[in-house]
């Protein structure tokens, strides 16, 4: 019974979570007032009792088995990041509850299933009319955008158009496998490979493999995969993927079908 409890809560966050696919956004910041950013971008759970936590940027929707907790939400605030940048917390209130959500970067395993999750999550929540907050723990991962699953062809390299003849056989190419946070593809020369960080806000390219092949003199692949080692931030619009960090424009890609 309690298995089945727990799959009905779990699948309830899945449902919440999912994103408004007619609204153009970006992942970083949003192009006008009026368009939507994702629904929700990280989402948590619990057992014994079983609770729930999906966070977006529009609200923060608590739900449990808790007598007087079955749903709150909470309006939308930013993470407060702690010394230790793999920690974030979020304190959040309304007119009849409060809490403090706390999230922090480290493997976690699920009390009955057994599934490990990138992130811990602690909840204290309570009522206004509760002297003690109801402590509460679980595991927890961001939602990555599913608008990166598709294949992206490189158009531009560090603020310039891109050529055939700057590679050796094809222009390069990345395929993002949102579910599973990797990628692979065509780095101009070699066949490139990694996996993906996501959190809000952030993207990184991590664990770039390739093969060995030589190159000959001219071929841009190792600025190619400089700069998706280089990459912190993104944006999607136009059927273009840019991908950035602090000092600017890195990369651009055309979506392909």
């Amino acid at each position: 019974m309690k298995k089945i409890l727990s799959i009905l809560l779990f699948s309830f966050l899945i449902i919440g979570c999912k994103t408004a696919a007619n609204k153009e956004t970006v992942g970083s910041t949003s192009t006008s007032s009026t368009e939507e950013d994702l629904k929700c971008y990280f989402k948590g759970t619990g057992n014994e009792p079983f609770w729930g936590i999906k966070i977006g940027n529009e609200e923060i929707v608590f739900t449990s088995l808790i007598p007087g907790k079955e749903k709150i939400i909470f309006p939308a605030v930013d993470a407060i990041r702690a010394m230790d940048a793999n920690v974030k917390m979020y304190k959040v209130n309304n007119e009849t509850a409060s809490a403090t959500i706390t999230i922090q970067q480290l493997d976690c395993q699920d009390s009955m299933s057994g599934a490990i999750s990138p992130y811990s999550v602690k909840v204290e929540i309570r009522n206004n009319s509760e002297l003690e907050a109801k402590k509460l723990s679980g595991c927890g991962k961001y939602i990555t955008d599913y608008r990166l699953h598709d294949i992206w062809v490189l158009e531009e390299l560090n603020g310039y158009k891109v050529f055939a003849t700057d590679f050796q056989k094809e222009m390069p190419r990345i395929e993002i496998n949102s579910s599973e946070n990797r990628f692979s593809g065509y780095g101009g020369c070699n066949a490139i490979s990694g996996s993906i960080f996501y959190e809000k806000d952030l993207l990184r390219f991590s664990k770039v493999l390739s093969t060995l092949m030589a190159c000959p003199s001219g071929n841009k692949e190792s600025e190619f995969t400089k700069a998706l080692q280089s990459t912190t931030t993104y944006s999607i619009g136009n059927n273009q993927l840019t991908l950035s960090n602090p000092s600017g424009k890195l990369a651009v890609f055309k979506k392909v079908d």
